[in-house]
């Protein structure tokens, strides 16, 4: 596991047999292009662009002074988890005026990692909803920004109203093997749902 030379996996191995189209989500300045780069074993396709005055006035840029660029349609990755199965990584942009366009990402998506940060907890709220209106299961991953409050799960789980079954890990973005291990938290959430429901 982890992320391997973009020159030695452009080609998926014979044996994968199953591809999973999954989202990360969060709001703004969150780390989602950071963690789709840290695991994908492509070169990852990122739409970045500079921050401008403009959107300085719509955005909420708090807590956020070294950010210099802004997701604007989508970050692309794939990570093969083993030999069989390979997982397409959809970042999502974090502004809420971007929110119409994420959700037409969600077609085809099993499921969706939310990226937190314990220093604002309070944006969460607005991208859980939209996956829930959508009926899209999704697990939470706290990213360690170093300077954020040392809050414990159960305090976090509790302030974001999750329920006892939503999965909520901590990791960092940048580290892909924490990162892997968010993920594979996120998988195995959702093959637990895949075998509730063909028993209901």
């Amino acid at each position: 596991m982890g992320s391997a030379p973009a020159s030695e996996t452009i080609y998926l191995p014979e044996g994968v047999r199953t591809a999973v189209k999954l989202l990360v989500v969060g709001h703004f300045a969150v780390g989602k292009t950071t963690f789709v780069g840290a695991l994908s074993e492509i070169r990852p396709l990122r739409t970045e662009e500079v921050m401008s005055q403009a959107g300085a006035l719509v955005d909420d840029l708090a807590g956020t002074r070294d950010k210099t660029t802004t997701t604007v349609a989508l970050d692309f990755g794939r990570l093969t988890l083993n030999d069989t199965l390979v997982l397409y990584l959809f970042g999502t942009p974090g502004q809420q005026r971007f929110t119409e366009l994420w959700q037409d990402m969600t077609r085809g998506a099993l499921g969706a990692l939310v990226l937190a940060d314990t220093r604002r907890l309070d944006q969460s709220f607005d991208v859980m909803g939209v996956l829930e209106e959508l009926g899209l299961p999704y697990a939470v991953a706290l990213n360690d920004f170093g300077d954020g409050p040392a809050h414990g799960l159960d305090e976090v789980r509790e302030a974001l109203d999750l329920l006892p079954s939503t999965p909520l890990v901590r990791c960092d973005a940048r580290d892909p093997v924490s990162s892997t291990e968010a993920l594979i938290t996120l998988v195995e959430h959702l093959l637990n749902r895949t075998g509730e429901l063909e028993h209901t």
